[in-house]
């Protein structure tokens, strides 16, 4: 079947003729067999001019990336467009802020898939829509301290994996050496409890956390935010790249401008709170509590900060109410997928003079912004920023001021 591509999905495939197609891009003409409404491996009869030859050798093969074959200025743009059709959606427009971009290799953050093989172990990405795990010896994704780490990877699967299961790694980089969190190993008992702690200690692992327990820490797999030092628990949120999340605290900065008092909701351990901190004094809530006492701690021992205080709280099911934001000069508010639709009509109602709204899901950012606009907020500016480099993966930061 002879195809020509129409359009990007929301999910980064190609889409032309009521046919998904792998590896295309928007006014290509491709050919191959249709099986499942899908081209798998599709022949490009006439290539777009921004189809540009992938930086990794692993691309053909790794699913870790979806758009390494297009130019970074057609990914820039399809995002950047993305948004602009989501605020579009809800009848919404607003000035667009140059985009950050974060630098190949740059990845701080990921999980990988190990298995058991019989000549060792296998540490890497799925295949595209397959449960085949590929090698990445080469990746250009990945921070090169990740890189560094997937020999102690390998280690820990040979040491606690099975050739019948697949492992889940994720491996953080912090500033006492890989964070890695492992679950889908074998049952701990105390050999190899005694196993894996050696590897640990061996491999220069900061923290090992298996199952959700934590079998060695050498140091603490602290991160910065701003002066103070943070050791988030196991497996908490954290933004993907140290230049994506750079840029996301400077446009949130921005947003609250001279503010004083500032609450954050969905606080997480204090990206944004605890740099926010060396000018206003901040109250962080967040649902877990593990994470809000990781923020209190480094706030505690962070010096030169202003008062941060922390509060745990299911914000989905109790959302903080108006008596509760009136006389803060500025909310920042950065929800998970979901978005935060409860909690914003109570900001609707709170009349907070200026909102900062990071977003990684640009529909729900505009269902949520679109009840804040109708509420009297003006949605003075939008900021994409882009630390899932190559993925169809997005995130904002935008600023809401009320008008009235």
């Amino acid at each position: 079947m002879i195809v020509t591509i129409e359009r990007l999905g929301h999910l980064g495939d190609a889409m032309g003729q009521g046919v998904f197609v792998s590896g295309a891009l928007p006014g290509e003409t491709v050919e191959g067999d249709v099986m499942q409404g899908r081209i798998a491996a599709p022949r490009i009869l006439t290539p777009s001019p921004d189809r540009v030859r992938p930086p990794c050798p692993h691309a053909r093969s790794c699913g870790g990336c979806l758009l390494q074959h297009a130019s970074d200025g057609f990914v820039a743009g399809w995002k950047q467009e993305a948004v602009r059709s989501a605020l579009a959606g809800q009848g919404l427009e607003a000035p667009f802020r140059p985009m950050a971009i974060s630098p190949p290799s740059s990845r701080r953050r990921a999980t990988l898939s190990g298995r058991r093989t019989k000549g060792g172990a296998l540490v890497g990405f799925h295949a595209r829509q397959s449960e085949t795990i590929i090698a990445i010896p080469e990746c250009k994704l990945l921070h090169p301290e990740l890189m560094a780490a997937i020999p102690a990877l390998e280690a820990l699967v040979k040491a606690g994996g099975s050739r019948s299961a697949e492992l889940s790694l994720t491996v953080t980089r912090s500033l006492g050496g890989p964070d890695v969190a492992v679950t889908g190993g074998k049952e701990l008992d105390a050999a190899l409890r005694a196993d894996l702690a050696q590897l640990a200690e061996k491999r220069g692992l900061a923290r090992l956390t298996w199952e959700g327990e934590t079998i060695a820490l050498r140091v603490p797999p602290a991160q910065a935010f701003g002066p103070a030092r943070v050791v988030p628990p196991p497996g908490a949120f954290l933004q993907a790249t140290s230049e994506g999340e750079a840029s996301l605290v400077a446009a949130v900065g921005d947003a609250i401008g001279e503010a004083r008092l500032v609450t954050e909701l969905f606080a997480g351990v204090g990206t944004f709170s605890l740099p926010l901190a060396q000018r206003a004094e901040v109250h962080a809530v967040e649902g877990d509590a593990a994470m809000t006492a990781a923020l209190d701690r480094g706030w505690r021992q962070a010096a030169g900060l202003k008062r941060v205080t922390v509060e745990t709280r299911d914000l989905f099911r109790r959302p903080l109410e108006p008596a509760e934001l009136q006389k803060r000069d500025a909310v920042v508010i950065d929800p998970p997928r979901a978005g935060a639709e409860a909690q914003c009509e109570a900001l609707a109602r709170a009349r907070v003079p200026v909102i900062a709204f990071v977003s990684c899901n640009p529909v729900t950012f505009a269902r949520d912004a679109k009840l804040l606009v109708g509420a009297g907020y003006r949605l003075d500016w939008v900021r994409v920023v882009d630390q899932f480099r190559w993925s169809a993966h997005v995130e904002l930061v935008a600023r809401l001021s009320l008008t009235a």
